[in-house]
């Protein structure tokens, strides 16, 4: 046997091949949602620097929303296509969670075994040695198997780049695009230019490793395929195994294929089953790793008023008069017959207030940016009450109530299995509901909030997505268990788009 490729080394190579495959099926599926990618955080029409669709996009804002962009991937290429962004994105933070696990469990035994000094360079000489092999292969040669120690030096240089800076400069990044992270640490988000660069940024890299992924697997059958594939398999140095070893990879290529595939059509055969074990699992990482993190939005100065973003896309349209007569009604009235009922669905106690009502409760004033699970962005200053002191106007927080639902007087835009639309609403639990950031606005930007976003009121979530932000906001009430309303995933974008109910990533 070889000792430079132990049965570990060989393990985690095939773990790490099956799951950066998901991670980029999944990628994908996530970029057709909104196939568009900015350097600007405000994503204004015509501002992106690569898109992926034909449609161009209208200047006006308020008239066509992001769910209008989406883009359907056949399963053979997302995972698990057909516009299914929410499970595209859990099944992409189980391959991520699984992923980074795998890659811990490889340099940590890569550094205690010693093999790291066959991967990173301990000799300036690496350089002039890469470029000698460079040559030889932009020359279409193959550099002698002597230069192959288990690697020649371009390889050592290209295998030290992807471990040690690509990879984790995907996780950065990725990280970034996180709302529990931008809300606790704007200075992070902006050092990689917003959510945007970190959007723009995160696909860059994705391309870069997805052409390294593409060119090493066919070095690895081009140059020397006879000792390649016999270290790979068996980490043995006996050629006479070759034929062996080449059946071996090529039938494990073809497995891990179906495979990928196999779990797109799995997912979309019972969307709601996978939702469960996906949410499930994924939710492991949400609770070690963010949930602790409390937005600051009010008290942060990262985000000062030259940030605020000039368009600002929406999801959703206004409800029309057949959809809420009294919500049209509330606007011809400029609002003075606007009503939102606080309740306690405990014990059915409600009671209504009014705008001016909400006006004279204490106000809370903060810039944050707006994220999109699509993608989209968009900083704005948020002006309101907190969601409590709202609750507060029918008492003390009810001994049953563990969550806090919010309805609208809109619809969905679409619902499951394409059954009738049903009032939008969304659930938070406590300590979501009690942080800081969690308001109900009814300004932006100085000025009450427009049509397309919410008007006359709102909610506002920073530590989540803005799939938790309920706008033209009709109810708020304490209740005891989220199962029992609509499909019991606790949301209209988790009943409908398979989202999870806790938004922080």
């Amino acid at each position: 046997m070889n000792p430079d490729f132990p049965l570990w080394l060989r393990a985690s190579h095939l773990i790490n091949f099956v799951l950066i495959g998901m991670l980029l099926r999944s990628g994908w599926e996530m970029l057709s949602s909104l196939p568009r990618l900015w350097w600007n955080n405000d994503c204004a029409p015509g501002t992106e620097w690569l898109r992926f669709t034909k449609r161009k996009l209208p200047k006006e804002e308020g008239v066509y929303t992001s769910l209008m962009d989406e883009t359907s991937l056949s399963p053979l290429i997302g995972l698990p296509g057909r516009e299914n962004i929410g499970l595209g994105r859990h099944w992409h933070g189980f391959s991520v969670m699984l992923w980074v696990l795998n890659g811990i469990v490889y340099i940590t035994l890569l550094f205690a075994t010693g093999l790291w000094r066959r991967i990173i360079p301990t000799s300036w000489d690496i350089f002039p040695e890469a470029w000698e092999s460079f040559k030889i292969y932009i020359g279409f040669g193959v550099p002698a198997i002597e230069h192959f120690q288990p690697y020649d030096a371009l390889q050592m240089l290209g295998y030290t780049f992807v471990i040690f800076i690509l990879a984790p400069f995907m996780i950065l990044t990725g990280l970034a695009m996180a709302p529990a992270i931008r809300s606790r640490y704007p200075w992070y988000v902006k050092m990689f230019g917003g959510h945007q660069g970190a959007r723009s940024l995160h696909f860059i890299a994705m391309v870069l490793m997805s052409g390294f992924i593409v060119m090493h697997v066919g070095l690895v059958f081009m140059v020397h395929r006879e000792y390649n594939l016999v270290h790979m398999v068996f980490g043995d140095v006996d050629t006479a195994r070759y034929a062996q070893a080449f059946v071996i990879v090529i039938s494990t290529i073809v497995a891990v294929t179906i495979f990928w595939i196999a779990l797109s059509y799995l997912t979309l055969a019972n969307r709601p089953l996978a939702h469960k074990f996906l949410v499930g699992f994924t939710e492991i990482g949400r609770k070690i790793f963010l949930n602790w993190m409390k937005p600051r939005s009010a008290t942060q100065n990262t985000l000062t008023d030259d940030d605020i973003s000039k368009f600002h896309w929406t999801n959703g349209l206004p409800p029309t008069e057949e959809e809420s007569a009294e919500w049209h009604e509330a606007a011809e009235s400029d609002w003075e017959s606007y009503r939102i009922t606080i309740g306690d669905d405990t014990t059915g106690k409600t009671r209504d207030i009014t705008l001016a009502e909400l006006r004279e409760l204490p106000q809370v004033s903060y810039i944050a940016t707006h994220t999109c699970m699509q993608g989209w962005s968009a900083t704005s200053r948020w002006s309101g009450v907190k969601l409590t002191d709202v609750l507060a106007l029918i008492g003390e927080k009810p001994e049953k109530a563990k969550y806090v639902l919010v309805d609208s007087y809109g619809l969905a835009q679409k619902m499951i299995d394409d059954r009738p639309r049903e009032p939008f609403y969304a659930v938070y639990d406590l300590d979501t509901a009690y942080e800081d950031d969690t308001i109900l606005a009814i300004e932006r930007n100085g000025h009450p909030i427009e049509t397309y976003l919410g008007a006359p009121a709102r909610v506002r979530v920073e530590s989540n997505h803005g799939y938790k932000h309920v706008k033209w906001v009709r109810s708020i009430r304490w209740i005891e268990d989220y199962k029992q309303y609509g499909d019991g995933r606790g949301g209209t974008r988790e009943d409908s788009a398979l989202q999870a109910l806790n938004g922080r990533i």
